[in-house]
């Protein structure tokens, strides 16, 4: 499952292509497990909107929506919503101040989501095409899907925020508080989207090696300067895998169909039996809060 770094890098790639162009027609499949809102009701929320912002809340890509506009003409190059051509990005506008509207996606297990032309090869499970007036098109693609979208008036609903604290952000005494007196292990600790939002597998095993603390203790029996020592190791790794676009272990790609490189860089995850990249004493693998568990006997006490 994309984790923050993954998410965070889909959505500054997102943002960087479609901040400011306008939605001009929507499709999506017949598929009803990726709609948390209903499709025709989502198509029609969605059309004649501005991007305003693309942004992550959490494990969630939101997409800042302006006002809608009942009429929309399409960029010039466009011959139909299945044919496009891409030329100068006449519909691009500089983005109103207030958001109107959401359209919140979650990626799931397998989730993508691609900026790219009208033209480009549609892959199979492909749940959603998102026709721009600049002639570029946004597509959500979930093999598995587990994925989910979403779609909030703000003028009916609150916006979409995250359960948890965002790790990026989360003080030493917010951190310290979160933990405090938690009977469970601190891998699952930092596995609960109600504690921590954004925080995966990947990246609780990598940040637990870089503070040297074993996943199976308890989170509330960590002491304080422990605490901040993940804290600091924590944000230091989400940032790490964020300047180098995520980690590509299976099959997560960031909006342009690129690959990350983090996974490179990983010490302890999906390494079991191999030598710890500080000690070289095999890297070991237990099964905690039901997810696979890598860590360095060692190093990590």
């Amino acid at each position: 499952m994309p984790e923050l770094p993954e998410v965070e890098t889909i959505a500054r790639g997102v943002n960087l292509h479609v901040r400011g162009d306008r939605i001009v027609e929507v499709w999506f499949c017949g598929k009803r497990e990726p709609f948390k809102t209903p499709a025709a009701r989502q198509a029609k929320g969605l059309e004649g909107r501005a991007i305003l912002e693309v942004h992550r809340t959490g494990k969630h890509i939101v997409c800042e929506l302006g006002a809608a506009e009942e009429s929309v003409q399409s960029h010039p190059g466009r011959k139909n919503k299945n044919a496009a051509g891409v030329g100068h990005p006449a519909g691009v506008t500089e983005p109103e101040s207030d958001p109107a509207a959401q359209w919140i996606v979650h990626l799931g297990m397998t989730g993508r989501l691609l900026v790219t032309t009208p033209d480009a090869p549609v892959a199979p499970h492909t749940h959603a095409r998102v026709s721009l007036m600049s002639g570029r098109e946004l597509r959500f693609v979930d093999p598995r899907r587990f994925g989910r979208l979403e779609f909030r008036e703000l003028s009916r609903s609150a916006g979409f925020s995250a359960p948890g604290a965002d790790p990026l952000s989360v003080t030493a005494e917010e951190f310290a508080r979160l933990f405090h007196g938690r009977r469970l292990a601190i891998k699952a600790a930092l596995l609960n989207q109600k504690i921590l939002s954004g925080v995966g597998n990947i990246y609780a095993d990598e940040s637990l090696f870089r503070a040297g603390i074993r996943p199976r203790r308890l989170a509330g029996r960590l002491s304080r300067a422990e605490l901040e020592g993940l804290r600091l190791a924590l944000g230091e790794v989400l940032r790490d895998a964020i300047r180098m676009g995520g980690s590509s272990v299976s099959d997560y790609v960031d909006a342009e169909g690129e690959r990350g490189f983090f996974q490179l860089e990983h010490c302890v995850y999906q390494r079991t039996g191999l030598p710890c990249r500080r000690c070289e004493t095999p890297i070991r693998r237990l099964v905690l809060a039901g997810r696979g568990t890598h860590y360095c006997p060692q190093c990590q006490r």
